[in-house]
């Protein structure tokens, strides 16, 4: 799956099935869903998404502007703290885990 097939399922309001817990709470993020966004991204808890649910949790706590929050999520997911746009720094999530996942 490419970035823009994962935005295209957005636009049609249509989950894909079978995505890893972080890349559903992308998908939650960019559809709205705050709320729902987050509370996936703090399920992830498996040894090889851990590091990923840590980033989308950086990246969602930088979305509600709690910067200090998300600096805690970055170091956890061993991430250097995005400072750029909010756009680059989702569809930069998004590829590399579409890239590992599909």
């Amino acid at each position: 799956m490419t970035v823009e097939e994962f935005e295209a399922s957005i636009a049609a309001g249509r989950e894909p099935a079978g995505l890893p817990l972080a890349l559903r709470a992308l998908w939650w993020a960019r559809s709205g869903d705050w709320d729902q966004a987050h509370a996936l991204a703090q399920q992830e808890k498996t040894p090889d998404g851990a590091r990923d649910g840590a980033w989308v949790h950086a990246y969602l706590h930088r979305v509600e502007g709690d910067l200090a929050n998300a600096g805690y999520w970055y170091r956890l997911a061993d991430r250097a703290g995005h400072t750029g746009a909010l756009e680059a720094e989702w569809r930069e999530i998004v590829g590399e885990m579409l890239n590992r996942s599909f």
